[in-house]
């Protein structure tokens, strides 16, 4: 099944998975270890972000290490960019009337 990267960022505990992996490649039983859950909630979480190609799995020896695709997280900074820029323009908005309000006091 193929799952949409979207999916993958929803859940809080992906997103904590994700966080977790950006820094280095884990094991399974090291992501669980950081989680109030068990390993099988784990290995399901690592299952949705694998198939959503965020995650990629290594076998070294007996382990699975599980390390962050980065450049599949471009899809969710594209897709934020336009909400970026619209949050930008209403902050400057806001700061024109924030001076407005601060000259118009001080006259």
């Amino acid at each position: 099944m193929r799952r949409d990267i979207f999916q993958a960022v929803a859940d809080p505990t992906r997103r904590a998975i994700i966080g977790l992996i950006a820094l280095q490649a884990m094991t399974p039983n090291a992501i669980a270890d950081n989680f109030n859950t068990t390993r099988q909630a784990v290995s399901k979480h690592l299952r949705i972000l694998t198939e959503c190609e965020l995650v990629k799995q290594e076998q070294k020896g007996r382990e699975i290490y599980y390390s962050l695709e980065i450049d599949k997280l471009k899809e969710v900074d594209k897709w934020m960019e336009q909400f970026r820029k619209i949050w930008e323009t209403r902050y400057n908005q806001l700061d024109d009337v924030l001076v407005k309000l601060k000259n118009n006091k001080n006259e």
